[in-house]
């Protein structure tokens, strides 16, 4: 005969037998509720277990009665999406810069490729906002090197500058220091010229020397006025836009070294179609000519 069991003095309530310390368990059932929703629980997962993938196996998983697979519906959707886009993908491939600019439905596609295509290609060098920084050019301005036309612009992403292409952009300028082209003075002087040409510098007898050194050795590429030649990629010298930096010293250092930055060639990387994009996408930054 099954022991009878023992209730609890304070509560009234039966006693599972255990105790520890002089504490005993009380055996309080669980909520109905509770009870009912545990039972709810197993029976939904063997039904998911039954009709969903579940279970690894030793070749891949159980696939369940409904056969469903999330990687192949994000598979599915990428492919809808891709087929989507084919058709404008087509179009810029096929149509000129200036027709894709005056179609506005097949712009704002290249645009949005572009985008994209600049965060993961150009966004190193020019910044994720195309900002720039000391050496790699702010492409949010009008001041451009080889000019900002969106064939300008083409040509430079297609081949580079100073790159290993064989039609790259190639303007050295010379390294005026170590070829002994000019000495230290007169390095000064043209400094302190260039840097009068945007207002920064007052030593009037250093600017004289320094312009006549100027026209004799940087006018063939920068212009009698310092304005620069988008042909050349030489930069305009009289606005308030530096590559290198601003100061003395800065200025002092490019005269000397040439400096020669390198932007890569991304024909052969880029098919043309993305090429396409992220030209449109820089021309319509804000600088755009």
């Amino acid at each position: 005969m099954a022991k009878k069991p023992e209730i609890d003095n304070v509560t009234g309530v039966d006693t599972t037998g255990h105790e520890w310390d002089g504490i005993k368990e009380l055996n309080n059932p669980l909520p109905k509720w509770w009870v009912w929703t545990w039972y709810a629980c197993i029976l939904w997962a063997v039904v998911y277990m039954v009709f969903y993938p579940a279970w690894p196996t030793l070749t891949g998983y159980t696939k369940g009665l409904l056969g469903y697979s999330q990687r192949q519906l994000v598979a599915d959707n990428l492919a809808a999406a891709k087929a989507a886009q084919t058709k404008f993908i087509d179009a810029v491939a096929t149509k000129s810069l200036g027709e894709i600019q005056q179609n506005p439905e097949l712009l704002r596609f290249a645009l949005a490729g572009g985008k994209a295509s600049f965060k993961d290609n150009c966004a190193p060098c020019h910044g994720r906002g195309a900002e720039g920084r000391t050496g790699y050019p702010n492409l949010n301005d009008d001041d451009w090197l080889w000019g900002g036309t969106p064939s300008a612009i083409y040509e430079s992403i297609r081949f580079g500058i100073r790159s290993t292409h064989d039609d790259t952009r190639m303007s050295d300028m010379p390294k005026f220091g170590p070829d002994e082209i000019l000495d230290t003075a007169q390095i000064s002087d043209v400094a302190n010229y260039v840097l009068s040409l945007s207002g920064t510098n007052s030593d009037e007898q250093s600017v004289t020397r320094g312009a006549a050194i100027f026209k004799e050795n940087c006018a063939s590429c920068h212009a009698d006025d310092g304005a620069g030649m988008a042909a050349l990629g030489a930069p305009n010298l009289k606005d308030a836009l530096w590559l290198y930096g601003s100061s003395k010293e800065e200025v002092t250092t490019s005269i000397n070294t040439g400096r020669g930055g390198v932007m890569p060639h991304w024909t052969g990387r880029l098919n043309d179609t993305t090429i396409k994009e992220l030209t449109l996408y820089v021309h319509s930054l804000g600088g755009g000519q």
